[in-house]
């Protein structure tokens, strides 16, 4: 009986936000398409710009490309099934997306907190060793750490799918979230699944505070040669590259840590909602806004791709 069970639940329900009104989950739906199409339009600009203008083809805004790279499909792995959920009411997902969706989500999700620490390292280097900082943050070693970024991130992911591989699934098929994540799908196992937590919750834990510390220890090398500029100019500017890297980091983490950073098992459903949304959707939002888009260089190169594209529509 418990076989036939298990073999009956082929798809998932994602519940999302089925407590609110249909016409309020209805405006939530387009408020996310504009969230997201700003969000992606937003990154691949700054993809683009750092491709074509010289000027950005710097350690740090190849860093930055491949930040947006990333958060774009970072975004895209949970934001596209929420706004079906939200405008259709259609939340049935197999079960074979739903463990492709939660690798991904973990993937991208790993990645990026590797890649922060990346970022943290550039400019602690380009701040306290500028004499040898082209010495250092030579293209290959660039090229090296993105892919290890990515291979780190693929790696970690793959050790949380065989986890959730591990469950069986014999009762309820509502998911209590508005993605495919190891915890909601935890607590809906049938399975035994208080070594899995552990495992899980030590991991994620593990992996955001070992990935915090660098970068604050970064950060920290990079306030104490701010202190020692001789320059005014350069400690304001440098004052002004750091406080926005810092902004996003806080909401990144903050996110993470309310997320994960405790026993698995006691967390409320309710707020991982919620605090979800900051990690899957704010985020994403702004990092373009924040790492790049009120950077005067990065703003003179978009003007001018749209002066040139201009003069070629309309000549």
């Amino acid at each position: 009986m418990g076989a036939e069970n298990e073999s009956a639940v082929t798809e998932f329900i994602l519940e999302g936000f089925s407590g609110l009104d249909q016409s309020l989950q209805l405006f939530l739906s387009l408020v996310l398409l504009l969230i997201y199409l700003t969000t992606v339009m937003g990154n691949a600009t700054i993809i683009f710009l750092v491709c074509v203008d010289h000027r950005l083809q710097t350690p740090m805004y190849f860093f930055i490309s491949n930040l947006s790279f990333l958060e774009i499909w970072f975004t895209s792995s949970t934001s596209i099934k929420l706004f079906v959920i939200l405008s259709s009411g259609r939340r049935t997902i197999s079960l074979s997306t739903c463990f492709a969706q939660c690798y991904f989500y973990s993937a991208l999700g790993y990645a990026e907190l590797v890649l922060l620490v990346v970022m943290s390292f550039d400019r602690y280097v380009a701040i306290c060793q500028p004499l040898h900082y082209a010495a250092i943050m030579k293209p290959q070693l660039c090229i090296h750490l993105v892919v290890a970024t990515w291979v780190t991130g693929m790696t970690l992911s793959s050790y949380r799918l065989v986890l959730v591989y591990r469950l069986t699934f014999c009762g309820s098929n509502k998911i209590h979230h508005f993605f495919c994540d190891n915890s909601p799908l935890f607590k809906l196992s049938c399975s035994d699944t208080s070594l899995l937590w552990k495992i899980d919750s030590v991991l994620l834990s593990l992996v955001i505070l070992v990935s915090l510390c660098l970068t604050l220890v970064f950060y920290m090398g990079i306030l104490f040669c701010i202190l020692h500029l001789p320059a005014a100019s350069e400690k304001k500017k440098a004052f002004t590259t750091c406080s926005s890297h810092l902004i996003t980091l806080a909401i990144a983490y903050g996110s993470c840590i309310a997320l994960y950073v405790r026993p698995s098992e006691d967390v409320s459903l309710e707020t991982n909602r919620v605090v979800a949304l900051l990690n899957t959707v704010l985020y994403p939002f702004l990092n373009p806004f924040i790492y790049s888009l009120r950077n005067k260089t990065v703003i003179l190169a978009l003007n001018e791709a749209i002066a040139r594209a201009t003069m070629q529509l309309f000549p």
